[in-house]
């Protein structure tokens, strides 16, 4: 019989080293190193690349992220960012002067200064949603959501705490209310099931650093059919083009674009480089599982959560996802708890009043003990 490998060995680390910051930045996996060099390899030795190889990993890198969205090839974009594809967002939809752009308190700034620009050039009204007593965050959204409301830009869990969004039901909502939708699902995609054919936002993006295990500069981007049509690109580069892989004729200037969601694809957006180890990282996802990996972190997170329960009755209004869970600070000595965390090399993050606590598949039962083990109670 041949045993299952421990999935912290196919990743790199540090050895005694108690990660559990994925929502900051995934450690990398062997495989993801191992395509790195190997690109660089390949960039070493241009004239070997034929026209066409200069598409053919992009190609596979969408389809790979068109399987982790759940969504066709077609209606994904390569972005450098998670800021890029919210701001080709921006540069399309156009509400009517003084409808509101709803996103959340305390949200991720890439996602709100963005939207804070458009309500400023548009003369829009941004409105910060939090949770109300007694209600859930989505319950809370829904509130929100009127006749009145032109955009609404939110994750599918808060990057703080982890409090989860029912985007089915933020969708149903926004459909009713003639609203656009617009996802950042860079602190999900990858670790949280997610349909996006079921969902249909308008435009939905993902880093591909933190949860779908990939390298840095390099993310994703669904656009919905409709803005395939009628949307303009951030930018016009010649590969986005139809007929770009033909080399001889490139200054055969066309109007026409790449099928698709290709022609919001960044400049450069082949990426050499990056492709092959973006590639890699989801390979090892789509093998795994988004459903297995939830359900497989929420055992670690739970651990958590019963901690939390100890320390005080948690309020069951409170809906969270199994990979990102926090502790609040309060009454809580930080510099003694960071030099305890210091002394068991574990790593955490810090962000806002709470600790947030991130693992993946790499950590174990254990390593969720020598955390709680350097806090009070």
């Amino acid at each position: 019989m041949i045993t299952p490998m421990n999935p912290k060995d196919l990743f790199l680390f540090e050895e005694g080293l108690t990660y559990l910051n994925c929502a900051n930045m995934s450690p990398m996996l062997k495989s993801v190193r191992e395509a790195g060099l190997q690109a660089m390899q390949t960039r070493a030795s241009p004239w070997k690349l034929a026209s066409k190889e200069w598409f053919t990993g992009a190609e596979k890198l969408r389809g790979l992220a068109a399987s982790i969205f759940q969504t066709s090839n077609d209606n994904m974009a390569l972005i450098p960012s998670a800021s890029y594809g919210l701001a080709v967002a921006a540069k399309n939809l156009s509400p009517k002067a003084g409808k509101d752009i709803l996103i959340l308190e305390q949200q991720f700034p890439s996602n709100y200064y963005v939207w804070e620009n458009l309500a400023q050039q548009k003369n829009l009204q941004m409105v910060m949603v939090g949770k109300s007593p007694g209600k859930t965050l989505t319950e809370s959204l829904l509130d929100k959501i009127c006749e009145n409301t032109g955009i609404i830009a939110i994750p599918n869990c808060h990057w703080i705490d982890g409090s989860w969004i029912d985007l089915q039901k933020i969708s149903n909502a926004a459909k009713t209310a003639g609203a656009y939708l617009v996802l950042d699902l860079s602190q999900s995609m990858g670790a949280l099931p997610i349909n996006i054919d079921a969902i249909r936002p308008d435009f939905a993006v993902a880093v591909g650093y933190k949860w779908m295990l990939g390298p840095y500069g390099l993310g994703y981007m669904y656009v919905s059919e409709q803005w395939q049509e009628k949307g303009e690109p951030l930018e016009y580069s010649w590969a986005t083009r139809k007929d770009s892989d033909d080399f001889t004729a490139l200054t055969l200037y066309t109007d026409a674009y790449r099928n698709g969601a290709r022609k919001f694809d960044m400049g450069e957006f082949p990426q050499l480089n990056l492709a092959p180890m973006a590639i890699a990282g989801l390979e090892q996802i789509i093998e795994w599982r988004a459903s297995f990996i939830q359900t497989e972190i929420k055992k670690l997170t739970d651990k958590i959560v019963d901690y939390k329960n100890y320390i005080k009755p948690l309020d069951d209004t409170v809906e969270t996802v199994g990979h990102i869970v926090s502790i609040a600070l309060d009454g809580l000595d930080v510099n003694e708890f960071k030099a305890r965390l210091k002394s068991k090399n574990v790593v955490v993050s810090f962000r806002g009043t709470s600790i947030r606590v991130s693992p993946h598949l790499y950590n174990d039962a254990g390593e969720i003990d020598s955390l709680l083990s350097c806090l009070p109670g």
